[in-house]
């Protein structure tokens, strides 16, 4: 009768590692894998994101200046060729613009904070969707806000005619968030020459610090153009993208390894300015 025998020893510790070695190589797929579907779902959110506002933005900053006084829409309970003026004049607002509300108006964030901008455009409602009584398709003079609190994109809208003090404020609206997750929004204005010159062309940028004095040249905002720092949500996973980030020609911003971020650019050109512009001199 054979004798029966076993795995010695040696071929049982064998076979234990190499089970051991296949083991950790599943592991390390299983996590390869979740890391990297996390990190696309991370790009994916963040891409859809930046597509929507820079599309949203585009579409709504483009109106900036728009006033047409041909149209039979436009509510009449003021003068309008008086606001037909203001708006086609200063398409960018600014601190000071408004009687009512002094502080409203497109500023310059400090160090490497966020900007604010600040549009004039007739309309039927604001960025927030109040039509301030008006009945469609009735427009007036619409003050649009957009500014960053937190990590979030805001815009609140105004009726122009009560911030310059020609009518009460009976309809206000209240902010509302456009976009989460946004680190950065900064805001640069291509200026053209002096508007006599009947030169609509962008001759310089300039951030909000500089408008003020542009205005004393005589100079027209054009165009706008942003960046914008979008981030995901928290990860798990490092992001080992570059950790500085530059955004138009604000100081560096320094990223955290816990979102993956991107930077969006929205570039604008004022139509109804260029038009303002360009008939200026003739």
């Amino acid at each position: 009768m054979r004798a029966q025998s076993g795995f010695s020893l040696v071929e049982l510790m064998i076979s234990m590692l190499l089970g051991l070695m296949l083991t950790v190589g599943v592991i390390q797929v299983l996590v390869s894998t979740r890391a990297t579907n996390t990190l696309n779902q991370a790009i994916a959110e963040v891409q859809e994101s930046g597509r929507y506002i820079s599309m949203r933005l585009q579409e709504e900053l483009m109106e900036a200046g728009r006033y047409d006084t041909t149209v039979s829409s436009v509510d009449n309970s003021v003068d309008l060729l008086l606001e037909a003026s203001f708006v086609q004049s200063q398409p960018i607002a600014l601190p000071g613009d408004y009687n009512a509300q002094a502080t409203v108006g497109s500023t310059e964030g400090s160090s490497t904070n966020s900007d604010e901008v600040v549009v004039n455009l007739l309309a039927g409602e604001d960025c927030t969707g109040n039509s301030f009584g008006l009945v469609s398709p009735q427009e007036m003079h619409v003050v649009n806000r957009y500014f960053v609190d937190g990590d979030q994109l805001k815009c609140i809208g105004y009726s122009g005619r009560y911030l310059r003090g020609l009518v009460g404020n009976s309809t206000p609206s209240s902010e509302v968030v456009i976009l989460d997750n946004v680190a950065s929004f900064q805001v640069e204005y291509g200026l053209s020459d002096d508007v006599n010159n009947n030169n609509s062309q962008v001759v310089q940028f300039v951030d909000a610090s500089q408008l003020a004095a542009a205005r004393l040249a005589n100079q027209q905002v054009v165009s706008v153009r942003i960046e914008l720092l979008l981030k995901s949500e928290p990860t798990n996973i490092q992001n080992t993208a570059t950790n500085q980030v530059r955004l138009l020609s604000e100081a560096p911003l320094t990223l955290d390894v816990k979102h993956y971020y991107q930077v969006f650019a929205v570039s604008v050109a004022l139509r109804n300015s260029l038009n303002y512009v360009g008939s200026a001199a003739l």
